[in-house]
């Protein structure tokens, strides 16, 4: 039997859509940014340092010279930075057609973002939270419009949605907190679907796998010394297999609102993406509403939907 693929290839012409990759000069959204401007799309690098984002798009167009190509940048720990780079985009761009909101932080020490936000939670949920709502009319503008968020197997990780103390101030588990960012993801992924039923514009999650980045290094030492032997041992795939699903999720035009897509391999490690299953705790219907609820208050953004 034929082993399902969905390589690289399998993108659809992009020419004439915008795309904007969050935590794009490195990783996996360096590898979506490239393999977007390869098809066609104009792409903004929205990055936190953008020397290391010029560096970025000047990677890209060795390959790619015919790629279009912007640097902005964003600071998703700081809701000003969100705000200003949001006005900027609006202010560049009547409609923009894909959202992906990839950039975030693993196992950090504890700390707080500029707002006061734990900063896994805020960073990772919060930042992009507002990102997306502060868009939203742009995305709304496009006909065919997606919003993909990248979430992570850590989702299922002691995670939880904890309502009691979601900035970790009576206690922090470097573990527990990127798992209850990664949660949030999928679960705003869900309810945003809820509330764009009827638009044009679309809502998915994905996830990479077990993938070579620097996003784990914070980790302790003994897993990243783990981390350095995994490719070997075949439990780690490149960056650009990685960023397949989130691709898969962007353009593939058989995509649904409220999907999940990841790896195909066992475990969801590593292989070709396919649509694949949340964890029990991400549909909790009534947890992703008062999440919402929760997000709008802490970043004082409200969606036109």
């Amino acid at each position: 039997m034929k082993t399902q693929q969905w390589p690289e290839s399998d993108i659809v012409d992009q020419t004439g859509r915008t795309a904007v990759v969050t935590g794009s000069n490195t990783g996996l959204g360096f590898a979506i940014a490239k393999a977007l401007a390869a098809r066609g799309a104009s792409v903004v690098l929205a990055v936190r340092d953008t020397e290391k984002g010029d560096l970025a798009a000047a990677r890209i167009a060795g390959t790619v010279p015919e790629a279009r190509l912007a640097v902005l940048r964003l600071d998703l720990s700081d809701l000003g930075s969100v705000r200003a780079a949001a006005e900027r985009l609006r202010s560049a761009h009547e409609r923009i057609d894909i959202l992906v909101n990839n950039a975030g932080v693993m196992y950090p020490p504890y700390s707080r973002t500029q707002d006061g936000f734990e900063l896994q939670f805020g960073t990772n949920h919060l930042g992009h939270f507002a990102l997306t709502g502060l868009l939203l009319d742009r995305l709304l503008a496009s006909e065919r419009s997606r919003v993909v968020t990248m979430s992570s197997m850590g989702h299922r990780f002691r995670a939880r949605i904890n309502f009691e103390d979601l900035q970790s101030e009576r206690r922090y588990s470097r573990v527990a907190a990127y798992g209850q960012s990664k949660l949030a993801n999928i679960m705003f992924t869900y309810e945003l679907q809820r509330r764009l039923a009827g638009t044009g514009t679309v809502a998915v999650a994905a996830h990479p796998g077990v993938s070579d980045t620097e996003l784990p290094r914070h980790t302790p030492a003994p897993i990243r010394a783990l981390g350095r032997v995994m490719p070997a041992l075949r439990l780690m795939q490149p960056a650009e297999m990685g960023a397949l699903p989130a691709l898969r999720a962007a353009t593939d035009p058989d995509v649904s609102g409220g999907e999940y897509f990841g790896p195909r391999g066992v475990g969801g490690i590593r292989g070709y993406p396919v649509r694949a299953r949340s964890s029990a705790a991400s549909l909790d219907v009534e947890g992703q509403r008062r999440l919402w609820e929760c997000s709008e208050r802490l970043t004082g953004v409200r969606y036109p939907v």
